[in-house]
């Protein structure tokens, strides 16, 4: 998300360092190009606008901090401004002071409220709650079943209810969600999420049940659901839900394929209400809370290192990775087991360009997002099929395996010998890496060449 943006703002920057002193005739230019990458990014005119003249005042004013320099200034104005635009606070979700908590999704349909419902129960569960989920769409085929299969997916109550199909209408709504409510209370489930019909476009059939439903619920959060990728689209349809329901949050989906990331920075400002969770992948856990600090760190270059971490707390086994780092550091002992140990320990992190596009872009790691650009995933397939295909003895010394074995592995594993021969080079080079990260070597220009050369696997 936000590459686009990110990248033509790290060219301003680049070209302002270049200038000895900053005047005003060289920022007007700079913000004049910074406006353009916002335009271009989708973010709303308005709200671009606005935003550059905060920048430009800001800029040309009084407020001068000594410990930078002229074009470091700019920086932070820049970063401060985007986290000003965002919010910023995290914000918060609520809980209702008595039980059950009743979060009411809305949304066009299409936004992907339904996957959303699944992974916003998924997520309250890891907190230690106990949500159920009721589908409330009576008019759109299979919606109910399509909830029902998100919600066996994660293992999460759900409510059917009874359902005439020719009856639909919006008494058998409220009646559904009436039921739930009370379901939810005897099963003691302590949230209650409720999937709304959706409409191809606003209408004012929409709105009233909406209102309907948020009359006989009071619900805690009433959270819309939009497409990130449909950009201004988006944004118009949240400011007018908002206005005939005064919504509590935003919930952005499919923020993982949206380079350009102009929704999210446009709908608070447009809107008034916050973002609260983004989703970054079609997987149930492919869900975060929204932290403008962090977004605003990955557009300006500097990574989400922060939430890279929380994501590893969650899958990586600590206990089983501590024992393992002795040997990694060492390069001793260091086995094909344990390399493929690491790479299912990577693969439960996500996929290596969500990985490596969390780090930062600039200094020591830049050129890392890049590297993973190319980068074929399906390679840990083959590399795991290769591994699995030795015999224990082989995992233990890769040494024993001579050619007859390697064409032994091929086979089993479905590829060449010369695939097998690459990932036992590979193996050995990070026997050496791991050695050199132990005694202080340089990191980062070895991993560079780890990725280079995995991304060439197979070719």
């Amino acid at each position: 998300m936000f590459e686009n943006l990110s990248d033509k703002l790290q060219r301003v920057f680049k070209t302002l360092r270049g200038e000895g002193v900053l005047t005003e005739e060289n920022i007007s230019a700079a913000l004049g190009e910074i406006r353009t990458a916002l335009l271009e990014a989708d973010v709303n005119l308005d709200v671009a606008t606005k935003l550059i003249a905060q920048i430009r005042e800001k800029s040309l004013g009084t407020q001068v901090l000594t410990a930078l320099s002229p074009t470091e200034q700019i920086v932070k104005i820049v970063n401060d401004s985007l986290i000003d635009l965002l919010g910023r606070d995290t914000a918060k979700f609520k809980f209702a002071s008595q039980p059950p908590t009743v979060i009411l999704l809305a949304g066009l349909q299409g936004a992907g409220k339904t996957t959303t419902a699944g992974k916003l129960a998924a997520w309250l569960r890891k907190g230690g709650h106990r949500p159920m989920l009721v589908s409330v769409d009576v008019y759109r085929p299979a919606a109910r079943e399509q909830l029902k299969v998100v919600a066996n997916s994660i293992q999460a109550h759900l409510y059917e209810g009874k359902v005439n199909d020719d009856a639909a209408d919006s008494k058998l709504v409220l009646r559904l969600a009436k039921e739930a409510r009370r379901e939810a209370v005897i099963t003691g489930c302590d949230i209650l999420i409720v999937d709304t019909a959706g409409r191809l476009h606003l209408d004012d059939s929409l709105m009233d049940e909406m209102a309907q439903l948020k009359s006989q619920l009071s619900p805690t959060e009433i959270l819309f659901v939009a497409d990130a990728m449909t950009g201004q689209d988006a944004v118009h349809s949240a400011s007018e839900f908002h206005r005939r329901l005064a919504l509590t949050g935003i919930i952005l989906t499919k923020m993982d394929g949206d380079a350009r990331g102009g929704a999210a920075l446009s709908i608070r400002q447009v809107t008034g209400a916050p973002v609260k969770f983004i989703g970054v992948g079609e997987k149930p856990d492919a869900f975060e809370p929204f932290h403008p600090d962090r977004i605003v760190s990955r557009i300006m270059g500097g990574g989400d290192l922060a939430t890279l971490l929380e994501r590893a707390q969650d899958k990586i086994d600590f206990k089983k990775s501590a024992g393992m780092a002795a040997k990694v550091l060492s390069g001793e002992g260091f086995t094909l087991d344990d390399f493929r140990e690491q790479l299912l320990q990577i693969k439960k992190l996500g996929s290596m360009q969500s990985i490596l596009k969390m780090m930062p872009s600039v200094g020591p790691f830049a050129g890392m997002q890049q590297a993973a650009e190319g980068f074929d995933e399906k390679q840990f397939t083959y590399i795991e099929a290769i591994i699995n295909s030795m015999t224990p003895r082989e995992r233990a010394d890769h040494e024993i395996i001579s050619g007859s074995r390697r064409k032994r592995i091929a086979s089993g594993s479905g590829t060449s010998v010369q695939q097998v021969n690459q990932i036992l080079r590979q193996y050995a080079q990070m026997r050496k890496m791991f050695r050199a990260m132990g005694k202080g070597g340089n990191m980062q220009r070895k991993l560079m060449g780890q990725m280079s050369g995995m991304q060439k696997f197979g070719r």
